[in-house]
């Protein structure tokens, strides 16, 4: 098998590999949610109850894409036709598994390392971790081509990603982080924001790319 194949449309939309997907991400969602837990307790017990939405970054990501792999799930057993309202909340669904999916993944995988430059053990789980993040920021990236958003979906998206941005820095709600690593927050901000930024720019292009190729294809059949 060459290596062409793992990135074909024939490979990653055949419907063992989305089944492969939905079952991992589900499985990586119910385990991040577990792992922010206790988080979330405490920011219940401390704060107003609606900064919880705030707290389980990644495995929200994994979540969302997960229903964008199951969109395409659907797609490969029956194409029906969307109402505008499914289409819109499809999109929303797609943009942000995109966005958050990239970003996330990358922070993860980033704060692991950095605090392991610090003096911080690297023990399995976080192996496991690496390893994972960086499949949600791949997975992300590959899949994007059958991702169907469009502008208003990322305006949206951006909104909530700024506004995540905004709670986890400057209320406190931020993924639980080793102590070496908290003379650094200021730096991680500007971080996580440059990541944001990174993937918004990301989904712009994306739709820019698609309108370009329909433009194209217009001219070519007219």
């Amino acid at each position: 098998m060459s290596l062409s194949v793992l990135w074909s449309k024939q490979f990653l939309l055949s419907k063992k590999m989305l089944w492969l997907l939905f079952i991992c991400n589900g499985l990586g969602t119910i385990y991040g949610y577990e792992w922010y837990w206790g988080q979330m307790v405490d920011t219940i017990a401390d704060d107003p109850i609606w900064y919880v939405y705030f707290v389980p970054d990644s495995p929200t990501a994994s979540l969302f894409f997960t229903i964008a792999v199951g969109y395409l799930l659907l797609d490969a057993y029956s194409k029906r036709p969307e109402s505008k309202i499914a289409r819109a909340v499809r999109a929303f669904v797609e943009a942000f598994a995109l966005i958050t999916s990239f970003k996330y993944g990358i922070w993860a995988v980033t704060m692991i390392w950095w605090g392991a430059l610090q003096g911080v053990p690297v023990e399995w789980d976080g192996w496991m971790l690496t390893m994972s993040h960086l499949a949600m920021a791949v997975e992300a990236l590959l899949f994007v081509r059958w991702f169907s958003f469009r502008l208003p979906a990322i305006v949206l998206v951006a909104i909530w990603t700024f506004s995540n941005d905004f709670m986890d820095y400057e209320r406190g709600v931020f993924p639980r982080l080793p102590q070496e690593l908290h003379p650094y927050l200021g730096t991680i901000q500007f971080f996580t924001v440059c990541l944001s930024i990174i993937g918004i720019w990301i989904a712009a292009t994306c739709v820019f790319l698609r309108r370009k190729k329909e433009v194209e294809r217009v001219k070519v059949t007219s």
